[in-house]
């Protein structure tokens, strides 16, 4: 063979070696990307449970799913994010109950004010009982209910105390948009308008608002308390969080994918999830003191004239919240039982 074939040939397997290999990097399938929404702000802990789910993901799928993070309610408020999910427009997202609950309004009664004794007993009556009704009234309105997380304590906060219920007849409230949001502002006297999370700290400034209840987990890092600095800690509920995805969506995906999302999920139980929530809610109320903020505590008794104008409001709660709500405060009722036998 002359020098010139020999040249020609090696040239030739060397196009045939470059072509094959080109087909092989074309023919890497592109991840499947997956729109993650959140009301969180920046430097929350919820930010940082995200950032490390979507890690999970990646090496769960071995780069096949990436979460895309869309943070501080970049795509809007998650009353209306959470109705985004369940039409497919965005694919998934971390809600707390109250948004969700404009979904499926059984969910509100999570939020039923001095109803739960703690923190430990929602936690065991939401995880032994409520996950399956919860993820079958989901997929009824068209949403994969994927796990829980964690909101924290809601407490009621102003430019001053809220000791007592009169502290807040007649003043004007920041209701989320939940029936019993609503009803409960009413039944202390207040008058309820709902606010959206975003425009919050604004309804303060321009006197739209004089009082919410928040968690300090979004209380701080959002700046709200720079112009609401007073924190009354009445621990008028336990806020759970939901973490879920656009049902079609889910479906659609390959068995492979569904196990990776879900092997990421089970990474992180709701026991860990809640744990670095709560741990991070004392911190913060350091800090609010630290910069200047107040924190006020109400007394037993104080609390308990509190309890005594809302725990009669339970039943037309109930009623007000329709659906199932009667079912799902038995079951609610049952589950509570139970977890106090344990005890």
């Amino acid at each position: 063979m002359t020098p010139v074939r020999a040249g020609i040939r090696t040239a030739m397997a060397l196009a045939v070696a470059l072509s094959l290999g080109t087909t092989a990097v074309q023919a890497q399938p592109k991840p499947l990307t997956l729109r993650y929404t959140t009301g969180a702000p920046a430097k929350t802990p919820w930010v940082m449970q995200l950032e490390r789910f979507a890690k999970d993901v990646e090496e769960e799928s071995s780069s096949a799913i990436k979460i895309d993070q869309f943070i501080a309610a970049q795509l809007g408020n998650e009353q209306d994010t959470a109705q985004q999910i369940a039409r497919g427009r965005i694919d998934m997202g971390g809600f707390s109950s109250g948004a969700v609950a404009l979904l499926v309004p059984e969910i509100a009664l999570f939020g039923l004010p001095f109803y739960f004794k703690s923190p430990a007993e929602q936690d065991c009556v939401l995880d032994t009982a409520m996950t399956k009704p919860t993820t079958e009234l989901l997929a009824k309105k068209g949403i994969q209910f994927l796990g829980w997380t964690e909101v924290g304590t809601v407490d009621v906060v102003g430019k001053k105390p809220f000791l007592t219920p009169k502290d807040v007849n007649g003043v004007k409230a920041a209701s989320a948009a939940n029936k019993v949001s609503s009803m409960m502002w009413s039944a202390l006297g207040a008058n309820p308008s709902f606010v959206g999370i975003t425009e919050i700290t604004s309804a303060f400034q321009t006197g739209l608002t004089d009082v919410n209840a928040t968690v300090v987990t979004f209380y701080l890092p959002s700046g709200l308390n720079k112009v609401a600095n007073v924190m009354t800690r009445l621990e008028l509920s336990n806020s759970p969080g939901i973490i879920m995805m656009n049902k079609a969506t889910w479906d659609r995906m390959p068995k492979d994918q569904q196990s990776a999302l879900m092997r990421a999920i089970e990474r992180r139980p709701p026991s860990q999830l809640r744990g670095e929530i709560r741990g991070f809610e004392e911190t913060l109320r350091g800090m609010h003191e630290k910069g200047g903020g107040q924190i006020v505590k109400p007394t037993a008794a104080q609390r308990d004239e509190w309890r005594k104008v809302l725990e009669p409001e339970w039943p037309k709660m109930i009623k007000e919240v329709g659906g199932d709500a009667d079912k799902w405060f038995q079951m609610m009722e049952s589950a509570r039982k139970a977890c106090e036998a344990k005890r």
